[in-house]
């Protein structure tokens, strides 16, 4: 597995402006993931209006409720790392965590879903060392997340590093590109 992602394209680059305002922000924290739900899953997990419209890698990941025990489904921006999937708890620049965050802390195992395939996953959080880098990756792919870091007051933005679990479901995610560009 390499992690070669598609920049994204120079209009979607001019489109990530919206959401990473304040206003862009608030409506696609509050609405979007009804449709990006239903997209990724009409789709296979290939296409998500991040995707499209700003070029993002977008995974959809399952973990087990914290409180609950139930299965929660969120479509969240993936960074590729070899064979490591990144994702970066910013949620949208808000002061909470995202509710993922909670969910992996008490049962790190979870499913991620990739354009080209799925498979079970095992989460740590970033070394400090790590999360350099990975801020670093994640701003090169999205300008939103140096906006996010501006306006996030009282907590410290979650990143978690996902290894592929050998086992269960018996395949690792494949090499191909993922995320629309």
């Amino acid at each position: 597995m390499t992690d070669e992602v598609s920049p994204p394209r120079a209009w979607q680059r001019h489109l990530q402006f919206m959401p990473a305002s304040r206003i862009g922000a608030w409506l696609f924290s509050n609405r979007l993931h009804y449709i990006d739900r239903l997209l990724l899953r009409l789709s296979k997990g290939r296409l998500s209006v991040p995707g499209v419209l700003v070029g993002l890698p977008v995974v959809t990941l399952t973990t087990t409720g914290a409180k609950s025990g139930k299965s929660r489904t969120a479509p969240v921006v993936g960074i590729r790392d070899g064979d490591k999937i990144v994702i970066i708890g910013t949620n949208f620049g808000t002061s909470r965590q995202p509710a993922w965050y909670h969910n992996l802390r008490a049962n790190p195992e979870a499913i991620l879903t990739l354009p080209q395939a799925s498979g079970t996953y095992i989460a740590r959080e970033a070394t400090p060392a790590e999360r350099e880098l990975y801020w670093k990756k994640g701003d090169e792919i999205y300008i939103g997340y140096a906006a996010y870091r501006r306006r996030i007051r009282g907590r410290e933005v979650p990143i978690f590093v996902l290894t592929p679990k050998r086992g269960e479901l018996g395949r690792v995610v494949s090499s191909r590109h993922f995320g629309a560009g």
